[in-house]
Formats: C-alpha cells, structure tokens, sequence
C-alpha cells in the first residue's frame, strides 16, 4: 500500500513537472522514452524467440 501512494506521489510531481516544461521539451522526451521502450521490446522479443529456439 505504501508502494501505491509513492508511486501516485511520484507521478503527480512528474505530471506537475511535464505541465510547466516547455511543448518542444516534452514532446523530445516523450519521443526518447518511445524509443526506449521500442529497443527493449526488441531486445526481449529477440531473447524470448532465441531462448525458445533451442
């Protein structure tokens, strides 16, 4: 429960953040995180199908 409230109270001080950060530097960073979550869910599906593979 503890864990619930520290992730909401995060996430409020990030939206807070985002909403006084400028358009271009929230969309930059919005574009840097799709990408990384794009890799990763590469590199996962890679691992998966070569785990599998064997």
């Amino acid at each position: 429960m503890l864990f619930l409230v520290a992730a909401l109270l995060l996430l409020g001080v990030v939206l807070g953040t985002v909403a006084h950060a400028p358009l271009s530097f929230t969309l930059v960073a919005a574009a840097v995180v799709a990408v990384w979550l794009a890799v990763f869910a590469a590199r996962e599906r890679h691992a998966r199908r070569r785990a599998t593979g064997n």
